[in-house]
């Protein structure tokens, strides 16, 4: 077994006092609202994270459709179900740590039982994908939203340091991929990623577009030129 495997068992241990009650499928739908910014339970229908979809047996890191999955996840060796999943939602970076989810964990036991009830019957093979509790984001959707705005006030443009000056933009299929002067990669689902201009005497140089950091969970960011026709000159279309 992997390191990564080790820590997972060693994790789950420490925190199985939320599999010995029985959680509400009701309370677990609401606090499912939470997760749907970021998750769908629609088959392959992924967003910042993956479908939870068909989760139950699943080993983390496989599904096909998703393409931007950390090293760490795929090679944990993970399989999900009860046990697991009450480990993951404990405290993911614990779990497996390097992983790319922006998610500090939910330490009240009650409130993770309740949640994986209805994520069981949620995620199962042909059940009826879950909407209502997306459709009760949209009225917290502005306030969330609002808070995730790019400010505007980022420094000068022109002097950056590597990380945040980009050399390469690829895309393929929903994935955007930025890497930047300090030789980092990093994946970008196709709704997180703005693309804006910057003409002002604070703007970038021509040719050597900014990223900066868009959101409050680390899942957004804005790319950042100084002019409109560079944009497409930028993105490469490749897999």
């Amino acid at each position: 077994m992997n390191s990564y495997g080790m820590i997972a068992l060693a994790t789950i241990a420490l925190v199985s006092p939320a599999l010995a009650q029985k959680g509400d499928a009701s309370h677990g739908q609401q606090d499912f609202r939470a997760c749907t910014p970021c998750h769908s339970l629609e088959p392959d229908r992924n967003m910042t994270g993956p479908s939870l979809a068909n989760l139950w047996g699943r080993k983390a890191g496989s599904l096909p459709s998703f393409e931007r999955y950390s090293d760490a996840l795929k090679s944990s060796g993970i399989i999900w179900d009860d046990r697991s999943l009450d480990g993951w939602l404990t405290d993911p970076q614990r779990m497996v740590p390097d992983n790319d989810m922006p998610f500090e964990g939910i330490k009240d036991a009650r409130a993770r039982a309740d949640l994986l009830a209805f994520l069981k019957e949620a995620a199962k093979p042909g059940a009826t994908p879950e909407r209502t509790a997306q459709g009760q984001m949209k009225g917290m959707g502005g306030g969330m939203m609002g808070g995730m705005m790019w400010s505007g006030h980022d420094p000068n443009l022109k002097s950056l340091e590597p990380g945040k000056q980009v050399k390469a933009i690829t895309y393929c299929h929903d994935t955007y991929r930025v890497t930047t002067a300090d030789g980092k990669t990093r994946p970008f689902w196709e709704r997180n990623l703005r693309f804006m201009t910057d003409s002002s005497q604070d703007g970038p140089e021509k040719g050597a577009p900014a990223i900066m950091p868009a959101g409050m969970l680390g899942d957004r960011a804005a790319v950042i030129f100084a002019a409109p026709e560079e944009i497409t000159k930028m993105i490469e279309p490749r897999c």
